[in-house]
């Protein structure tokens, strides 16, 4: 695998794995989530996504406790970073939102013991409460780097001004953004490339539109199936390079439930676009 992205002070894989869809309604049983994941480390994934309220049925954890089975069959993951949010709550099916410092560090404590370890490599703030401010929230994030509990953070859902306060509160502890960036929500762009003034990672989720949009992306961006053609390789390859294209420090997180569509996805980081097809993409 080539063009390798930096996640804070670790080099990582210009792909990693979003591992929501192992947890939403109807999941893989285990044994294909396991088998998808590991499919993904096979591969040369060094990135995993996950998040407490990935969750088919509200219990908080199921997709951490998930990626951490997957993890322990495996043995040897030295290597790999598993990244995990925390901030949002689930009643249900029902999501809310809880910045609190007090309810981050009890957040933080549930994944570790879900993930099974004594400290979180990335944990990353889920979405910006609009009843607490946000320098509390990041000031909760520093307790925890501060407590040892967490190794590097991030945050998710954040705009320009947001990302600004969050690098003035945590310095050099913030590593990364995770907004929402694809061929059909392009609105992220201005936070892409305030990251890339920054030099902090941006983690595309839902880089090729989601799980309904993903296997249909050729015939509602035909941009994107005409380059496939060109090249002789998948619509969803073609996204992903050209999201790879746009910055240095842009890392995808497709989601998966399948070896065969993390393989596919993987195969994106050897695609070679020219300019001009780069700029065809971003123009679509």
């Amino acid at each position: 695998m080539t063009s390798a992205r930096r996640v804070g002070d670790l080099s990582m894989s210009p792909v990693g794995l979003g591992a929501m869809p192992l947890s939403v309604e109807g999941h893989p049983d285990a044994e294909r989530s396991r088998a998808t994941i590991h499919a993904a480390l096979d591969a040369g994934v060094t990135l995993i996504d996950t998040a407490d309220a990935y969750t088919p049925d509200g219990q908080l954890g199921h997709n951490e406790r998930v990626v951490a089975d997957a993890l322990q069959s495996r043995g040897d993951t030295a290597g790999v970073l598993v990244a995990t949010k925390g901030g949002h709550t689930r009643d249900g099916g029902e999501w809310g939102l809880n910045g609190r410092p007090g309810y981050l560090r009890q957040a933080c404590e549930a994944s570790l013991r879900a993930l099974g370890v004594d400290s979180i490599g990335l944990y990353q703030h889920h979405r910006p409460d609009p009843e607490v401010p946000y320098a509390d929230t990041m000031g909760g994030l520093a307790a925890l780097l501060d407590a040892g509990l967490v190794e590097r953070v991030g945050i998710s859902n954040a705009d320009r001004d947001q990302i600004r306060e969050a690098q003035d509160i945590l310095g050099d502890g913030l590593v990364s953004v995770q907004n929402q960036l694809s061929p059909k929500f392009r609105s992220s762009l201005p936070e892409l490339e305030l990251c890339t003034e920054l030099g902090i990672a941006f983690l595309p989720w839902s880089p090729l539109g989601g799980a309904r949009e993903a296997a249909d992306l050729g015939s509602t961006h035909s941009d994107f199936a005409t380059v496939a053609d060109r090249h002789g390789v998948s619509p969803q390859q073609v996204c992903l390079a050209w999201l790879l294209a746009l910055s240095p420090v842009c890392l995808p997180i497709p989601g998966s439930s399948r070896p065969e569509s993390i393989r596919d996805s993987v195969a994106a980081a050897q695609v070679r676009l020219s300019q001009d097809e780069i700029a065809e993409l971003s123009a679509a």
